[in-house]
């Protein structure tokens, strides 16, 4: 016969059966619960199978002090976690990188395996980088610093890429900080390297993206090669090269023609696209600044000279394209005559009427450091006194580095103003005599943030911290003035 307890034997007999009640129904609630949590369902990892349609764009995080950094890509390889290795291309590419800062541009599209990648390598060709000063006399000078043969690139991986999905980008950004280095701008006994330097992370993509972080691409420059016969897409090669495939949709926006069947082949294209979820490029925005076609040669970069004297001014080619380049009669920096030019603003900023100040571009107030699109039908290179007619100049978006000195708003804007280094091309370049316009403070820009601004950067909008703030640029009688899209962090100086 079982006794109880030690302690059950001294408790009244009542006691003694609700604590053995409570002890079983705590038991029972026990064994219950234990059960419970034994069929709880943890969150499955994706299952890893089959291709993944993946975009790769190509950016830049840059400051002001280079004017073009052209890197031929000859293979991206990236290594799963099992080892495996996939390459991304194999023809070699050849973007140009400053006019990325801070945007993104497709380069290709290709099948990946699904699967996690922990590490990547790319080896590139030749590279170049491009300094604009002015030399001792107070003239432009360009030097083009430049590196050949085969070597590898650095590739760093923030963290694993899961390829999955039906679609999504992966983003090869360019530090270009840290892949060019110069003792001096003048190339004459300058000792510099070329390492380039990237960041490859992945990319979600969204049916309506809002930013680059999504898929969102603006500002692509190209011309048609060829336009669908089914009415809805086309293809473009862009100045870089790259071929790319593009849709339409009833909600594509034209501007510069009517409608869709407006495009032909041959035509410039300044065009806004997004990345859809099943791996297609959709064109939102489609500009067409010169609608003729013949012998069209165009070029994009920033103005170096105006001259006051004469309608003629100096650019930089940063990306060229057309008749005059593809057959190598005129190349690098070169003068133009605008006599008889059309001058007209991009129309990817929709909200410039908004703005607290007149925001126009024309021969009178353009200066040295705004980013420009020129469109010419020359048949060859000409010097003085004719140079290269042009027949539109379009005022493009333009990245800017800088500190902010100052926080306010004006007319429902949020007003920054940004300090630029003195290495950037507008104060360096203001000081040039015999310049059609002279600024009143070239050093600084007033920024218009508005609703429509997006706001990708980390450090906050406030006074001391650099941001990087890309926007249209235009001189309010001296003063300067950027309808600002889109903020990033910035780049020491």
């Amino acid at each position: 016969m079982k006794t109880a307890s030690p302690l059950l034997s001294h408790l009244p007999p009542s006691w003694v059966y609700g604590l053995l009640f409570f002890t079983v129904v705590l038991a029972a609630t026990f064994t219950a619960g234990c059960g419970s949590n034994s069929k709880v369902t943890k969150p499955s990892t994706p299952v890893l199978t089959g291709d993944t349609s993946v975009a790769v764009l190509v950016s830049s995080t840059a400051n002001g002090q280079l004017s073009q950094f052209n890197v031929r890509l000859n293979s991206v390889t990236l290594t799963s976690q099992s080892g495996k290795k996939v390459s991304l291309f194999a023809t070699p590419q050849n973007p140009e990188f400053i006019h990325l800062n801070a945007a993104a541009e497709p380069l290709m599209t290709v099948n990946v395996p699904q699967d996690v990648y922990t590490s990547a390598t790319a080896t590139i060709g030749y590279s170049q980088f491009t300094c604009v000063s002015l030399d001792s006399f107070g003239g432009i000078q360009t030097s083009a610093f430049a590196t050949s043969g085969t070597q590898p690139a650095t590739l760093t991986l923030p963290s694993p890429i899961t390829v999955t999905g039906t679609a999504m980008g992966l983003s090869l950004d360019l530090q270009v900080g840290q892949s060019a280095t110069f003792s001096s701008c003048n190339l004459e006994g300058a000792t510099y390297s070329i390492t380039p330097t990237f960041n490859l992370s992945p990319v979600a993509v969204s049916s309506q993206p809002t930013n680059v972080e999504n898929g969102k691409e603006s500002g692509i420059d190209g011309q048609i090669s060829s336009v669908s016969t089914s009415g809805n897409g086309f293809s473009l090669v862009t100045a870089d090269g790259a071929a790319l495939s593009v849709n339409t949709s009833g909600s594509t926006v034209y501007q510069g023609i009517s409608d869709f069947s407006a495009l032909v082949a041959g035509m410039p294209v300044d065009m806004d696209a997004a990345v859809q979820p099943d791996g297609s490029l959709l064109a939102t925005r489609v500009a067409v600044e010169d609608t003729d076609t013949t012998n069209l040669s165009m070029l994009n970069g920033p103005l170096l000279n105006v001259a006051a004297s004469e309608p003629v001014l100096m650019t930089f080619g940063r990306e060229e394209q057309g008749y005059l380049f593809a057959s190598q009669k005129v190349g690098g920096p070169f003068y133009v005559s605008f006599g008889n030019a059309v001058f007209q603003t991009s129309g990817q900023f929709t909200n410039l009427r908004k703005l607290p100040f007149p925001a126009s571009f024309n021969s009178t107030n353009m200066f040295a450091g705004q980013n420009v699109y020129l469109s010419s039908h020359a048949l060859t290179f000409s010097g003085g006194p004719t140079y290269v007619p042009v027949t539109t100049v379009t005022l493009m978006p333009q990245t800017i580095n800088g500190t902010v000195s100052e926080v306010s708003n004006d007319g429902g804007f949020a007003t920054y103003t940004v300090a630029l280094a003195p290495y950037d091309l507008i104060p360096a370049l203001a000081v040039q005599q015999g310049q059609t316009t002279l600024l009143s403070d070239p050093s600084n820009v007033v920024v218009y943030v508005d609703s429509n601004t997006q706001l990708l950067n980390s450090k906050p909008l406030a006074a001391g911290n650099v941001l990087r703030f890309n926007g249209i640029l235009f001189n309010d009688n001296g003063t300067l003035r950027m309808d600002c899209g889109q903020v990033n962090d910035g780049v020491a100086e």
